[in-house]
């Protein structure tokens, strides 16, 4: 089953979600490699080519909707970072794998993130997401807890957050008002 067309590229004020292909696997590897970014991602390790070889069996999930990984890029085309929705079923789906690099606009944390959730949101139609956050990441921690994400559990190693459609949809217009506030700043 193909992806739809609106799935494959969303678009806002400075940055555009598109589905990850193989040819993005050195950008998707140096940046999963880079110390800069990867301190509170699970480990990673291989090639760029081991990487090109994991985007070709994911693009069987994305094919049978279980899946989805993007590639997040400023309007002009640099890509800046990466979100993924995947355990996606009727109850919801699993939001991570994010991650924005130097090459970011201003907003680009609230901005990738409200256009990622509103994909399993408001074209998906499902009714929450669920993500885990490592517990040293203060700074990702505080942004879920001010997006309005609830804590439903922590182990040794992770917090663990449930976001609801609900929720998104009450908040949506108040983040896109913040988006174009900064925008006009």
């Amino acid at each position: 089953m193909p992806v739809s067309d609106e799935l494959k590229r969303l678009c806002h004020r400075r940055l555009c979600l598109r589905l990850v292909e193989p040819e993005d696997a050195d950008f998707i590897h140096g940046l999963r490699m880079d110390p800069a970014y990867n301190a509170h991602l699970s480990a990673v390790d291989g090639t760029a080519a081991d990487q090109r070889a994991w985007i070709s069996r994911y693009k069987e999930r994305e094919a049978a909707g279980r899946e989805l990984y993007y590639v997040i890029e400023r309007r002009d085309g640099t890509p800046c970072g990466l979100v993924r929705l995947y355990g996606i079923g009727t109850d919801g789906f699993t939001w991570g794998s994010w991650i924005l690099n130097r090459d970011k606009p201003a907003g680009a944390a609230l901005e990738s993130a409200v256009l990622s959730f509103g994909v399993g949101f408001e074209k998906l139609g499902l009714p929450r997401a669920v993500f885990d956050v490592r517990l040293g990441n203060a700074h990702a921690i505080a942004f879920y807890r001010r997006f309005g994400a609830r804590e439903t559990g922590r182990d040794d190693v992770n917090i663990y957050f449930e976001y609801s459609a609900e929720r998104y949809f009450r908040d949506r217009d108040t983040h896109f008002s913040t988006l174009r506030e900064r925008a006009e700043a």
